[in-house]
């Protein structure tokens, strides 16, 4: 195998970086390959599923994340590895990359073996699936790829970007700029074909960003545009990006009432009347912090299995949680379920400012300086939680209680944009007419 016949093959399916590992003599299917000493990984290699184990008499409490995994050949063929999984063991914390060779019909022979100086490449594909190919290091290959100049380092990958993919955060900001000379723009959305459709709900800000940037909405959970992810927030002055409130995320509770008796026994036991006076109506909302009972809701957010002191995940079934005054789980967020979705989807971010007008009909104008964001961790988002910078601040109702009830969900997590610096290790804010 040479350099350039599999940087062609990495190219032809769709992914824009390679990530390469020295391995270690222990690096192999009996010992299981290191791949960190934090949850970095996860800022890399997108997961399907995540679920917490606990403890046994002869295993450690840890998470398991299931991958899309699959080995090239020497046949520059695929060969898919079912088993492939990432276990995160939250104690120490170390990752460690497993299953890999189970299910698969050509597995590489060299991750057998205890040879210290193989070397593991790995490429993200548009779609989420990985690829991997390993190589020994006596082989041309590796000798190619010693004398080769990486773009940088992440946690123990080293890395470079494949050249069509290369200056993409250049190439982010030339359409920012594009968007912002274009002044204000009528509301639209795309639909999954593309084809472009009228907006005109409140939220459509971040439709018509994204339509201006071809984004089709998409099963995936890969970053939108480019490796970044792109997210807009509405502003009375662009001179002031920094003193805007931001959504996050808006992730549906995984537990507590809310998740085992629906969404309307919560409301009935925890809603209010609405405060407009609009009968036959039940509100949930208001700003939930950290530690503090809420007014209206009697419902405190709490962390679980999260040492706040030092920042770390302890338990692999911690939880952010709403209880009330008795210690009941009104309603709940696994770590788990929430680590599937943050990592990898906001590893690069960028945040966007926007005017609205809605005379005649909606439009937008969206602002010169953006927020860039890179280098994230879940365990940044719980820390900014537990300080009260991050907030629950939901909108549910239930319409027509007394007759047949609509219940409408929003759950979502927000924070001022002076923090999102305190989420990236790499924050800064961007003049993309310069």
């Amino acid at each position: 195998m040479e350099l350039g016949t599999l940087l062609s093959f990495f190219s032809e399916h769709e992914c824009d970086r390679i990530y390469i590992k020295n391995l270690a003599a222990n690096d192999n299917s009996k010992n299981q390959v290191y791949f960190g000493g934090s949850f970095d990984i996860l800022n890399i290699l997108p997961i399907k599923e995540i679920e917490a184990v606990s403890p046994g008499v002869w295993s450690k409490e840890r998470f398991k994340a299931m991958l899309t995994y699959s080995w090239i050949g020497e046949d520059m063929k695929l060969y898919p590895a079912p088993g492939s999984q990432l276990i995160l063991y939250p104690k120490y914390p170390e990752v460690r990359f497993s299953g890999f060779l189970i299910g698969c019909q050509n597995p590489p022979p060299l991750m057998k073996q205890r040879l210290p100086g193989r070397l593991l490449l790995i490429g993200v594909t548009k779609a989420g699936s990985i690829l991997g190919y390993v190589t020994a290091p006596d082989s041309s290959l590796a000798q190619q790829l010693f004398t080769r100049t990486f773009d940088g380092r992440i946690g123990i990958f080293d890395f470079f970007d494949l050249p069509q993919f290369q200056n993409n955060k250049q190439r982010l900001l030339a359409e920012l700029k594009r968007i912002h000379e274009l002044g204000w723009i009528k509301s639209k959305r795309l639909d999954k074909n593309g084809a472009i459709l009228q907006c005109e709900s409140p939220n459509c800000g971040g439709y018509t960003l994204e339509a201006e940037l071809g984004i089709t909405p998409n099963g995936y959970s890969e970053p939108d545009f480019l490796g970044w992810e792109i997210k807009q927030f509405g502003v009375t002055n662009f001179g002031r990006v920094n003193s805007s409130i931001i959504t996050l995320m808006t992730p549906e509770p995984t537990h507590g009432i809310y998740s085992s008796e629906g969404a309307g026994v919560f409301l009935k036991t925890y809603g209010y009347p609405d405060k407009n006076g609009v009968p036959d109506r039940i509100n949930f909302g208001g700003v939930h912090k950290f530690g503090i009972s809420h007014p209206a809701t009697s419902l405190t957010l709490t962390l679980f299995g999260f040492d706040i002191q030092n920042g770390k995940i302890r338990n692999a079934d911690g939880r952010i949680a709403l209880v009330d005054q008795n210690g009941v789980e009104a309603a709940s967020w696994s770590f788990s379920s929430l680590l599937l979705h943050w990592n990898r989807k906001h590893n690069q971010a960028c945040y966007v400012p926007s005017l609205s007008n809605r005379v005649d009909s909606r439009s937008y104008k969206y602002g010169e300086n953006v927020i860039l964001g890179s280098g994230t961790d879940f365990q940044l988002f719980l820390s900014q939680l537990a300080l009260g910078n991050i907030y629950y601040d939901p909108g549910i109702k239930m319409e027509n209680v007394s007759a047949r009830p609509i219940i409408k969900k929003r759950s979502q997590f927000r924070i001022k944009s002076q923090f999102l610096k305190e989420l990236y290790s790499v924050n800064e804010i961007v003049n993309v007419k310069i």
